[in-house]
């Protein structure tokens, strides 16, 4: 059994919830985004749906979980709870984060105070659960120390009817909460642009232009896999903010400053921290070419590298024949390292050599 104790963190008050709390609650649950990744809620949210939930509250603590109003500054800000440990001590928390209080790390400093305090009372092991494409829940649980375990495929259904992978955490008692920073920050300002060309994070609503691009017989001419269905390609759109906020990879969109038109896709990825290390990899689609659109896109994406992240070393290979991709990063200040022979297999079975190239960190 928890006790029923007030926890007090940072800007924040966790506090057992009341009957006045129904409203916010209310207006926190009918939101669509919470809708969205709660499809087991009540839609239209209403008040009454709000004060069953309370006494479905009163049963949690009951059954020896926790479940709390999280306040700022006197107002309701959103709901954390965890469930009554099991016979091995562990047990599962969950958050919502209220729209108004979103952007402010409510749900990262609660979720990691309630935690801290569950292992305080003898609960040895705390499980979280979140959507592959919820990625603020993913950010929560990354910067609140949890540990990724793996990832159950489809596992769940959302609002809109598709099923999804959901990404599990864990956090055991004792366990060195790591920095809260990501070796992979998103943009500031959620973009990046020199006028001429924005690079965006690579979403859904790109998938048909990116399966066209992928399509295309220059692009897969160079390809190291096969082109995929528009099925996978939408899939691996809706898997890039996962990637992201994860640490594997950046993702991004090139898209026309002016009008907003996809106009390829530029990306970090076989990122190393231990040695410092990324590959860049690009493409465009064939009415963008040939017109410093990738040297653009390229050289931005280096730059914020090389000023938000912790890698020393942008590497980037090339077939011998792919004379426009060397000079792209020739032009973005790449230079020639060596060759790596017969490394790339094409489909009829030949294999043809790799150039290789890198940017080294500013000295």
């Amino acid at each position: 059994m928890l006790p029923r104790d007030v926890i007090s963190t940072g800007s924040l008050i966790l506090r057992p919830p009341v009957d006045g709390d129904a409203e916010a609650i209310a207006k926190s649950c009918d939101d669509p985004v919470t809708a969205h990744f709660f499809p087991l809620f009540p839609s239209p949210y209403e008040v009454k749906d709000a004060r069953e939930h309370l006494a479905r509250v009163a049963a949690t603590w009951e059954a020896g979980g926790a479940d709390y109003a999280i306040t700022e500054n006197g107002q309701y800000a959103g709901s954390v709870a965890i469930r009554p440990p099991d016979q091995w001590g562990t047990a599962a928390i969950g958050y919502v984060v209220a729209p108004w209080a979103r952007g402010r790390n409510v749900a990262t400093t609660a979720a990691r105070a309630l935690t801290d305090w569950a292992f305080d009372h003898g609960v040895r092991r705390v499980e979280l659960e979140a959507a592959l494409e919820n990625v603020a829940s993913l950010r929560v649980a990354y910067k609140a120390g949890f540990l990724e375990e793996g990832r159950r495929r489809d596992a769940k259904r959302l609002r809109d009817g598709r099923y999804t992978d959901m990404v599990t955490f864990a956090r055991l008692a004792g366990d060195a909460v790591p920095p809260a920073e990501p070796y992979l920050p998103f943009f500031e300002g959620g973009q990046l642009s020199d006028g001429v060309v924005r690079l965006t994070p690579l979403e859904v609503a790109d998938a048909a232009d990116y399966h066209r691009m992928m399509t295309d017989p220059t692009v897969a001419a160079y390809s190291m896999s096969p082109a995929g269905t528009p099925e996978d390609d939408e899939r691996r759109c809706r898997h890039t903010g996962y990637w992201w906020v994860s640490g594997q990879r950046v993702e991004l969109a090139i898209r026309d400053a002016a009008s907003g038109a996809f106009a390829g896709h530029v990306q970090l990825t076989q990122v190393v921290p231990a040695l410092g290390q990324a590959m860049i990899g690009y493409s465009l689609v064939p009415e963008f070419r040939k017109k410093g659109y990738m040297t653009r896109a390229v050289t931005l994406l280096v730059d914020w590298a090389f000023a938000n992240t912790a890698l020393h070393r942008i590497v980037a290979g090339t077939e011998t024949g792919n004379a426009a991709s060397h000079a792209v990063l020739e032009r973005a200040g790449f230079s020639r390292e060596g060759v790596h022979r017969e490394l790339f297999a094409k489909p009829d079975g030949r294999r043809v050599d790799d150039v290789a190239w890198s940017r080294l960190r500013p000295a």
